[in-house]
């Protein structure tokens, strides 16, 4: 297999004191008011917000807030945002915060560019033509979304709740800044799960149908103990440069379509999907959900190519045995205080809630997902009844 495409157009500003690029970076990209989109709190009270904003009226460029962002992102804030984009006037976004603000921000982007029901885009009415120009300000190392073509909205103004996604390269960031130092305040609980979410990336990826170069798979390997070994550091000592370092660029590279430069496809992504009907009917963290759902799904699809889990096992861990090496991650998703089952969240899922679920990831019925296996509703409803110990 060869590389067909690789697009990464992210200008990256990274390491201590990248924040204060701001002002500089966003009058050479021709701003003149900026929307600066941000989450709940915390960057006020860490005085993030304050010192950016200093920064770009230090540039000469005018600006106008709206914060309020939350984990699993609402479209309903959305909507919000692209009517005060279009009242005041302007003509960049600036993101502050994590993966939840960087895909509001690019929600907006699409919703100001394209006019109309904004969650077209998500829900596959329509494909996004154009998007506001974005930059972003990374405060949380997890969802990759600085360098990505992803973008994951949840709709809270329907019932049942829906979560969907939108992959457009029209929504990679024009540039990131990445100073490792704002994450030192990320919980440990955050933390964890966004180093999760950082290994599903690559791990949706490796698993494919087809061929791929030897070179990406090592890449792959090498990413995953990466943040392996850098997790319990940054748990243990949440200023450590090092391990905040390692763990930025590791989420960034994650996603940024660099682990699947030389795969037949662009992965599975199941395990994602099947996630997102969690996060959304019951708000729980993302990479907490994947780490709840991924040793179900990999012992479920297994025996499509045991040698292909033999391979990850002997590159990661060093243990090719097929079984043993999908216990080492959940060894290590426990280690970090991850769940590997669904009760791990605080749901008890019985049979008819697994169907429930199952359905709702395949729109009731009328799609099929994943690319190692093909997989549906029963298949699914499967993997929630094996993630609640009903199987």
């Amino acid at each position: 297999m060869t590389i067909k495409e690789y697009y990464a157009p992210t200008h990256v500003y990274f390491g201590k004191g990248a924040e204060d690029k701001a002002g500089e970076v966003l009058k050479k990209e021709g701003a003149t008011k900026v929307l600066v989109h941000f989450g709940t709190g915390s960057v006020k009270k860490s005085g993030l917000l304050d010192r950016v904003e200093e920064n770009i009226k230090a540039a000469g460029i005018d600006f106008v807030e709206l914060g309020g962002v939350v984990p699993n992102p609402r479209v309903s804030l959305v909507r919000e945002g692209i009517e005060l984009y279009k009242s005041e006037g302007c003509d960049y976004i600036l993101s502050v915060g994590g993966g939840s603000v960087l895909d509001s921000a690019k929600a907006i982007g699409y919703g100001v560019y394209g006019g109309g029901d904004v969650w077209d885009f998500y829900c596959g009415k329509r494909v996004p033509e154009g998007i506001a120009p974005i930059g972003c300000i990374l405060t949380l190392s997890a969802t990759g979304s600085e360098m990505s073509d992803s973008s994951v909205i949840t709709n809270d103004e329907t019932d049942p709740i829906y979560k969907r996604g939108c992959n457009n390269d029209l929504g990679r960031i024009r540039f990131s800044l990445l100073n490792p130092e704002l994450t030192y305040t990320v919980s440990k609980y955050q933390t964890a799960s966004g180093s999760v979410d950082i290994m599903m990336h690559t791990l949706e990826r490796f698993f494919h149908s087809g061929h791929t170069l030897e070179l990406t798979d090592k890449l792959s390997f090498a990413l995953l103990k990466e943040v392996i070994r850098w997790t319990p550091v940054a748990l243990e000592k949440p200023d450590d440069y090092e391990a905040r370092a390692n763990l930025m660029w590791c989420g960034s590279l994650s996603h940024n379509g660099l682990m699947a430069a030389g795969n037949a496809t662009l992965g599975d992504w199941a395990c994602h999907q099947i996630e997102h009907e969690l996060s959304a009917e019951y708000d729980v963290a993302h990479g907490a959900g994947l780490s709840a759902i991924w040793g179900s799904w990999a012992r479920y699809v297994l025996d499509v190519d045991r040698d292909r889990f033999a391979k990850l096992g002997e590159g990661v861990f060093g243990e090719s045995d097929p079984i043993r090496a999908i216990e080492k991650f959940e060894a290590f998703f426990k280690s970090i205080d991850m769940p590997t089952d669904i009760k791990g969240l605080g749901l008890d899922f019985d049979e008819a809630a697994c169907k429930n679920a199952a359905l709702g990831v395949t729109f009731q019925d009328a799609r099929t997902l994943g690319d190692f296996k093909v997989l549906n509703t029963e298949d699914i409803c499967n993997i929630y009844m094996m993630a609640s110990g009903l199987k």
